[in-house]
């Protein structure tokens, strides 16, 4: 209930708007440079990963990990599979979308960097905690991916292969 809320404010308040793509190129163009700020979490997970696993006080470095290791290496693994599957879907969104609302882009891209650094800290307090960092992550994920199969198959069938 949270995303859409979130979604919806920062459309309405935040005084920005996305620059004429008139073809399917700009967009998609558009949509990997936003992309790039996805990665901003998974690309800080990676560095804490590194730096916890080099200060961690094991004595076998190819031995069984700590807790505050598993936990930043789990977050990376996790951010990366979620990542693409956002992409590949925030790609094919990009398509559909008409000019006005281009504008979301940005927004779910925000949104996705956002709520995995939220995952990601409650994850670390404890794992009873870290379902609403995800489901901020998964339920855009999923209204993405609803809304393309929607575009494919109900708002344009006859240009499902070409």
């Amino acid at each position: 209930l949270i995303c859409p809320c979130i979604i919806y404010g920062a459309y309405i308040f935040l005084p920005f708007d996305a620059p004429l793509l008139p073809t399917i190129s700009a967009r998609l163009v558009y949509t990997l440079r936003c992309a790039t700020f996805a990665t901003f979490p998974i690309v800080l997970g990676m560095i804490v990963s590194a730096i916890s696993r080099l200060c961690s006080s094991a004595l076998q470095p190819f031995g069984e990990l700590h807790r505050e290791v598993e936990i930043h290496r789990t977050f990376v693994s996790q951010s990366v599979h979620l990542f693409i599957l956002y992409f590949f879907n925030m790609a094919v969104l990009a398509t559909y979308l008409p000019q006005e609302l281009l504008k979301l882009i940005p927004l779910l891209t925000g949104l996705f960097a956002i709520s995995r650094l939220i995952f990601w800290m409650s994850y670390a307090i404890g794992r009873s905690f870290r379902a609403f960092g995800f489901s901020m992550t998964f339920l855009p994920l999923l209204a993405m991916l609803l809304w393309n199969l929607y575009g494919i198959f109900v708002l344009e069938p006859e240009n499902l292969l070409s």
